[in-house]
């Protein structure tokens, strides 16, 4: 594992995770901090902030001005494939998936985290960073965050590699999770994520986001992920009504899309 190319898409996560967190509290068309104050208020190089910043470029939540500066993006237009109170199955996903785990920690959650979490800005909350592999071939980096209360044992690193997550948290932590809310937009690759994936920079990458509830309805799980473009695919199945509107198909979500994703 190229230790560089980890330690620097652990570091332009933290950026992206400040930079998200500004969005949510701003307006479209709103300026965002010049990218001198940005630097120095996180301590990271331009480099590393113009990596983060070109990431929400591509994929349109921030755009870029000539001679302005950046700006909080439209919002986008969102189609759901499925009504609010429905779900789709989520059967397992071809391949003998994998993982490495890159790192392991706990820190506060922060605002945007703890608000999708339903928790404290303050709590503990679990960050595991891991590269998804299969067939033995780099597929995908995954960001999780659990509240570090749901999991007061250490999750083993073998288990997090080897196995699933969602297993994991059921047969040792009886959390049984039941459904996810997630989607899926386009976007590519930086350089750090291309080292670890093993494509070209720029590549066309998979920005997966998920949010994940226990059969109570108690958040559990926020991921958010990306699939190589080139490898990753998702196949959706949409029953039509009589009036020719789309009508999911029955059953239960809220498995993980890594193995068990509806993908080829």
């Amino acid at each position: 594992m190229n230790g560089g190319s980890s330690d620097g898409l652990l570091k332009r996560e933290r950026v992206r995770e400040h930079l998200l967190g500004l969005i949510e509290g701003r307006r479209p068309g709103d300026p965002v901090p010049s990218e001198r104050t940005l630097c120095a208020e996180l301590e990271v190089s331009r480099p590393t902030l113009r990596a983060a910043v070109d990431e929400l470029v591509a994929t349109g939540l921030l755009v870029r001005e000539h001679g302005r500066g950046t700006f909080v993006a439209p919002a986008k237009i969102t189609q759901r494939l499925a009504p609010d109170d429905a779900a789709f199955t989520v059967p397992r996903a071809s391949g003998t998936w994998s993982g490495t785990v890159l790192e392991t920690t706990v820190r506060p959650a922060g605002a945007r985290i703890g608000r999708k979490l339903e928790m404290s800005p303050a709590a503990g909350l679990l960050c595991i960073t891991r590269l998804r592999l299969v067939d033995g071939a780099p597929m995908a980096i995954e960001h999780l965050h659990i509240p570090a209360g749901l999991v007061p044992a250490p999750l083993a690193t073998a288990e997090l590699e080897a196995g699933e997550l969602y297993d994991h948290l059921r047969d040792n932590h009886g959390v049984r999770v039941e459904e996810a809310v997630q989607s899926v937009e386009p976007t590519v690759v930086g350089e750090a994520e291309a080292a670890l994936l093993r494509v070209p920079v720029l590549s066309p990458a998979l920005l997966i986001e998920r949010l994940t509830r226990d059969s109570s309805g108690r958040p559990v799980e926020y991921v958010h992920s990306v699939y190589r473009g080139d490898r990753y695919r998702i196949v959706s199945r949409l029953d039509f009504t009589h009036d020719g509107s789309p009508a999911p198909a029955p059953g239960a979500a809220g498995r993980d899309p890594g193995p068990r994703g509806n993908a080829y």
